[in-house]
């Protein structure tokens, strides 16, 4: 008698396809998977960074990459689900490259195509000396590891400011998820939503 499967797969391609920062020209991203203990990407790339883009010339005024994104994941445990975070950077009036936005986002649940827009964000300086003095000497504040952006630890006591949004699109699929005893069509996951939250 053969046995189940131990693991399911999740595969995602797609792109970071285009950002919308009002204030800001000739961005990049950058971007990376924060993922749990029972997690494991079997292949594709975890990290990337975009080529430098200039707004283009219609009246929405967006930032294009169309920046590819292909990963495969491995799990025993959907504790943990795969997020990518995002950075945005540019150059300042000095020429320094700063920060322009993070954010992260849950890699969608369900196969399909999905489009999805993270709402940006940068850490700010907490009094308008500090304000000053990182805009004067060219260091404004950032963190020093992205990956924070997807954990909740440490990030109550930051300072924030909204800024820009981030389209992505992805096609995902999933293998022996359902072999495993978890919901994966998302006529399930709606319902089991309805049903959890009065």
């Amino acid at each position: 008698m053969a046995s189940g499967p131990s693991v399911f797969l999740l595969n995602v391609n797609g792109q970071i396809e285009s950002a919308e920062f009002p204030e800001y020209d000739e961005l990049y991203c950058k971007y990376s998977f924060v993922y749990g203990h029972d997690w494991a990407p079997t292949s594709g790339v975890e990290e990337g960074i975009s080529q430098i883009t200039s707004k283009n010339q219609s009246a929405e005024q967006k930032l294009v990459w169309n920046f590819p994104i292909e990963i495969t994941f491995k799990s025993t445990n959907p504790f943990g689900w795969p997020q990518i975070v995002v950075s945005v950077y540019g150059p300042d009036v000095f020429g320094n490259d700063v920060v322009r936005g993070y954010g992260a986002i849950h890699l969608p649940f369900t196969s399909g195509r999905h489009a999805r827009t993270i709402p940006m964000f940068v850490p700010e300086s907490s009094s308008r000396l500090q304000r000053f003095t990182s805009w004067f000497m060219g260091r404004r504040p950032e963190f020093t590891d992205p990956k924070v952006v997807a954990q909740g630890e440490g990030r109550e006591v930051t300072r924030v400011r909204s800024q820009g949004f981030v389209t992505l699109t992805f096609n995902v699929v999933t293998k022996d998820m359902k072999k495993l005893g978890y919901n994966t069509s998302s006529s399930d996951i709606q319902n089991s939503q309805i049903t959890s939250h009065p």
